[in-house]
Order: C-alpha cells, then structure tokens, then sequence
C-alpha cells in the first residue's frame, strides 16, 4: 500500500486451510488464516507485522518464504511473480527466513559449520575449499568465533543461537529476510544486541525485513512500515511514525495503549479489549474487531466489503463503520 517502486507486493494473498469431518474425511469447513492482505515494500525498508497470536502473521510469513502454498492471490517479489516462485529454486536464495525458536529450528545433531554450510551446498555455491572460508565469515559478520564451526547448537545460549539461525540465512546472500518473532524467545538485553546486529546488517548488506513481533516498542524501533493484522485481515497500514503517533482504528489504538511508558509518572490511559477473538474457521458476517467488543455501530458493518482505505497519504486503515471514530 506503500506508494513507490515495489520490491515485494501481496495482492489480496489468501491461506485457508480445509476443516475436515464425517466418514470421508470430506472439507465441512476452512480456517481463514490469512485472508485477503495486500501490501507492497521498496527495497532497503522494514516492513513490520503486528497483531496477537493466532492472527495469521506467521502463516503469512511462510506463505511468502514458499513453506506454505496461498490458495489464491499473488505474490510479487522483484521480477518474479507467483508462478515463477513456484518453479524457480533461485527464488529460494533471495528469500531467507529466520524463526521464532532457534533451538527448534537447529539441527541439533549437526555441527554449527554444518548448519550455516548446508545452504551452500544445496545451491552449489562455490566449492569445497571456499565454503568453510565463507561459514567462517558468516559467524564473525553474526559476532561468534569461528571455532563455532566445531560444536553444536545446544552448547550455546539462546541468544548465540539465533546469531546462527541469522548466519544460516544469509549464507545464500539472500535480499529480503523474513523474521518472524525474531528477538520474542529471548531475554531482554539479549533481545537489543540481537536487534542491532540486524539493523547493523541492513546497513551494510542493503537488506530488506519483513519483521513480526508482538512487541510494538521493538516494532517501532526498527520499522519504516508498519501493518496492523487482526484475524487474517491487515486493518491499518502506515509509516511507523505516522501509526504511533496518528492511529485510527480501534483495534490499532488498543495495541499503542498497552506499550509500557518507562517514565512512572507518565500516566497513559489503557485500552482493555474484551471478549475473545473470533474463530478464523467461523468468522463474523461484519468487522470481526467489532464482533469481539460489541460495537454499537456494528450492525451496520453486515455485508460491507471492508476494504482499506487511504484516509491520508500513505496511511491506510480498514473503512468499517464501527472500529473508526468519524473526525
């Protein structure tokens, strides 16, 4: 929705998968996961990705990534499009994804040099002699020593070890690294010389992220845009800036308002949002936001095409009658 020359593009991407049942296994049913999200980022910018757990960001992510298959939409990445991500492995060494859980992503009967080779090799990225050179300079770029190579992902911290799940991914030179929930499973301190690191690599390697959390402090800090997911749907979207300090959707305000202030005199009036959220495998007719907190205005979002809108420039939100103050 970023105006500009597009490096990645989404239009209306959707994941649903079948809700199975009776004797034939036959679909009764889907769970919208990801449904309906478009969104476009230039090439050097961080695109952030919020919302509450089970919102489908992480399914969005692995959509992007070829883990998992869209059933119906586009994808746009440079000169490939969606057929071409299908057929073509190259596509493979431009997008790198790194996730959550490092000890779960890791080969845990596999050396470090093993892990951080492993892409290389399935490439055919140089030759024998030139591989350990280039894991060896992969973990001094990540900030570990090379004698790294020689142990095994459980020997080191949990911090260390998303260094490698970063190494790992850049192995292949890659231009766009989808993190999903990058710095969540770590401490506090660890979780900033892991965000600086990446901001230090997006200056040097001209990367560009696609970056989930669920934090919107950490969000803020390293995004230039930022998308505001609620049950499959992105209901606002615009430059980190322009979102914190000039949110319009109901949803997007509640989030701002649960951000810690670290001065304690600093009053700040919080947003508590009732109810649950509504099941992706049998949704709201109208704005499934407004469903959750009863919204007077919701009747009148029956049968709407709620679509996004831009309210300013570059600042998109969710055109529902009952999540939008009227100014």
């Amino acid at each position: 929705m970023i105006k500009g020359s597009e490096f990645l593009r989404l239009d209306n991407l959707r994941v649903h998968f079948p809700v199975r049942g009776g004797v034939f296994k036959k679909a009764i049913g889907y769970c919208k996961a990801v449904d309906g999200v478009s969104f476009s980022l230039k090439k050097g910018q961080t695109l952030g990705l919020v919302g509450e757990s089970g919102c489908g960001k992480s399914t969005l992510a692995k959509s992007i990534v070829r883990l998992l298959r869209p059933t119906s939409g586009k994808i746009h990445f440079k000169d490939y499009t969606t057929d071409d991500i299908e057929r073509r492995k190259d596509f493979c060494k431009s997008v790198q994804m790194v996730f959550q859980d490092p000890a779960e992503s890791l080969n845990t009967r596999m050396t470090v040099g093993a892990i951080i080779q492993e892409p290389l090799d399935i490439h055919g990225l140089g030759n024998r002699d030139e591989r350990p050179v280039r894991v060896k300079e992969l973990l001094q770029k990540v900030g570990l020593p090379v004698s790294a190579t020689r142990r095994y992902p459980f020997e080191f911290s949990g911090g260390q070890r998303q260094r490698i799940g970063i190494a790992r991914a850049l192995a292949v030179s890659p231009e766009l690294l989808v993190l999903d929930e990058p710095v969540s499973a770590l401490d506090v301190s660890v979780q900033s010389q892991v965000l600086n690191l990446l901001l230090d690599l997006q200056n040097e390697l001209g990367l560009s992220y696609l970056f989930i959390a669920h934090d919107l402090a950490v969000v803020k800090h390293v995004s230039d845009i930022i998308a505001v997911m609620y049950l499959g749907k992105i209901v606002e979207i615009a430059s980190a800036e322009e979102l914190y300090s000039n949110p319009l959707h109901a949803y997007t305000k509640a989030l701002i308002s649960a951000i810690p202030v670290p001065d304690p005199s600093v009053k700040r009036k919080r947003i508590v949002i009732p109810g649950d959220v509504p099941s992706p495998i049998d949704p709201p007719p109208g704005c499934a936001f407004g469903h959750r907190v009863n919204a007077k205005n919701y009747p009148a979002s029956l049968g709407m095409p709620l679509g996004l809108k831009e309210v300013v420039a570059d600042h998109w939100v969710l055109d529902c009658p009952c999540c939008i103050e009227e100014g």
